[in-house]
């Protein structure tokens, strides 16, 4: 995969090329130390992938990649601090259609820090990227349906930030009680919602320990060094912190919100988003097994058809739809049986 490094730090310049030319899967053809640069190089080189970084001369990564996904759409993967600043920087990054964010490199790689970038590199190079919205924006949802009963749990990974705000998009201001477990780092987690509540009529906050699940409110496992479940207290449900090591690599797992949810999978419609791997896969499979509406995101709309496929290749999903469509399929789902109601 043809890579082309975006950095006015040659230092990082020199590690990036360092880095990503261990990797017999990536060839680094060229470095650029600003977007005009960059804009000629691309022109030479056609890459398969880009890194860019936030903060350079003249024109910011941002605005940078603004004008790159509208003319000449390409796989970028976005360089940031994990500062307050260069976390939300990133999550607008993704929204404007980045396919991932990583750690800038440092003095202190290590092995799997070294793997972990040029996979996910790799990743983002085959990755589809997706036409942004330019025409008038879908009619908005009615601000009221009758609750169903069912909770969403969703899972999702590379390119989920997009998608989830998708789904957001189409949901009542009085939605089900929504738990996400997005792949992220905890920082960037906590901007993502940050963006979220500012942005959508629902309550949007993270899933911390005891937190209720309630209509109307969307709730993002913070990450970290543990995971995310959801259990019963008296007639309702809550989020319980769940410690334990990384599941298929992942602090949050997709798998362990699903799988926690398995004592009432039948008031369960599980949700799994585009992103590389198979984490929920198996969790989905276990809550269609006992009841659960499961839903994949199809392959057309997906940035990465992994977990999805991964769910389809187990059985473990009802229908797969576009993207644009899960919302309304969330919001009909049939009532859950009356007895042992956990409203």
């Amino acid at each position: 995969m043809r890579v082309l490094v975006v950095d006015d730090s040659v230092a990082i310049q020199s590690v990036m090329r360092h880095v990503l030319s261990r990797d017999p899967r990536l060839e680094v053809v060229a470095t650029a130390r600003d977007a005009f640069e960059a804009r000629a190089l691309i022109k030479r080189y056609n890459p398969d992938v880009l890194t860019l970084d936030i903060e350079m001369p003249g024109m910011n990564g941002l605005d940078f990649l603004e004008r790159l996904m509208r003319l000449r759409p390409m796989p970028v993967v976005m360089l940031s601090g994990y500062t307050q600043a260069g976390s939300d920087a990133a999550i607008q990054a993704l929204a404007l259609g980045a396919m991932d964010c990583v750690p800038k490199p440092s003095a202190g790689l290590t092995e799997p820090v070294l793997r972990d970038m040029a996979d996910r590199i790799v990743a983002a190079s085959q990755g589809r990227v997706l036409p942004q919205e330019t025409g008038p924006r879908r009619p908005a949802p009615p601000l009221h349906r009758t609750w169903s009963g069912r909770i969403v749990l969703i899972g999702a990974s590379t390119g989920g930030v997009a998608a989830v705000e998708t789904v957001l998009a189409g949901m009542p201001v009085d939605c089900p009680p929504i738990v996400v477990s997005q792949h992220m780092p905890p920082a960037f987690l906590k901007s993502f919602v940050d963006r979220l509540e500012a942005r959508f009529p629902q309550s949007v906050a993270l899933a911390l320990d005891g937190v209720e699940l309630l209509p109307g409110r969307v709730l993002f496992s913070p990450g970290g060094d543990a995971h995310t479940g959801v259990d019963r207290r008296g007639s309702g449900l809550i989020c319980r912190r769940i410690e334990g090591p990384r599941r298929n690599g992942h602090y949050p797992s997709v798998d362990v919100l699903f799988e926690a949810a398995l004592p009432f999978a039948d008031r369960v419609s599980a949700v799994l988003l585009t992103g590389l791997g198979q984490d929920g896969a198996h969790g989905m499979k276990q809550l269609r097994d006992r009841g659960a509406f499961c839903i994949g995101q199809d392959e057309a709309s997906s940035v990465v058809y992994g977990m999805p496929r991964a769910a389809a290749d187990l059985g473990a999903i009802d229908v797969q739809l576009p993207l644009e469509t899960i919302a309304d399929e969330l919001c009909r789902r049939r009532p859950v049986p009356s007895k042992g109601s956990l409203t």
